[in-house]
């Protein structure tokens, strides 16, 4: 699957937060957008989800050279971001059970295979309200690198998490990335973008 931007801008009452943006997303070559707090990666990421309307320019999706509409790119994406909200009334298995019901999983993995990766079968039967910052982005994680989507957006997937917990996600991506339009959002933080070939700098186009 290729993301392509052509000439893409976005603003916010009449601040431009960025402007001119033309870049291509490729299949098997991760991405980083690098910026600083405040820089625009998120409303980027935004942007390229479908969930915010770009303010200029352009966002084409193609998939073997096949044109997506932008309506139906929902349905070809998983997004991990600490500002997304979890159902916190679940517990973890309802969470993954739920999940299921929309995305299908990687590799023909089962329900209980993913709870197994997750490292948190110990609080399978815990509502996600009652964990701690850490697990809750683990669970993102989750379900956003294992579901079987061809578009993969991560927005500072290491945030909340200990050194365990990024050597787990590492090697999630390390089994997870093939054949794959992945994107990181970063703010210089290696452990989330040490797999990644491409970077896009947002201070480039202010």
């Amino acid at each position: 699957m290729q993301v392509q931007l052509q000439n893409v801008g976005k603003k916010f009452a009449s601040e431009w937060i960025f402007r001119g943006l033309s870049f291509s997303f490729e299949q098997n070559a991760p991405t980083v957008i690098l910026g600083s707090n405040g820089s625009g990666k998120s409303t980027l990421l935004q942007v390229i989800s479908g969930s915010l309307m770009e303010g200029e320019g352009k966002v084409i999706y193609t998939s073997d050279a096949h044109p997506i509409e932008q309506e139906e790119i929902y349905k070809l994406l998983t997004i991990a971001a600490p500002y997304l909200e979890l159902m916190e009334e679940f517990t973890l298995s309802e969470s993954i059970s739920f999940h299921g019901q929309f995305k299908a999983w990687r590799n023909g993995l089962t329900a209980k295979d993913i709870l197994e990766i997750s490292n948190l079968s110990h609080a399978k039967d815990k509502q996600l309200k009652n964990f701690s910052s850490g697990m809750k982005q683990r669970v993102r994680l989750l379900l956003a690198i294992l579901s079987d989507t061809p578009l993969l957006l991560l927005d500072e997937p290491c945030s909340n998490l200990d050194p365990d917990g990024c050597n787990w996600y590492a090697e999630l991506i390390r089994e997870h990335a093939l054949n794959r339009t992945i994107i990181v959002c970063s703010n210089q933080v290696k452990e989330e973008y040490s797999f990644c070939v491409k970077e896009l700098l947002m201070e480039s186009y202010k």
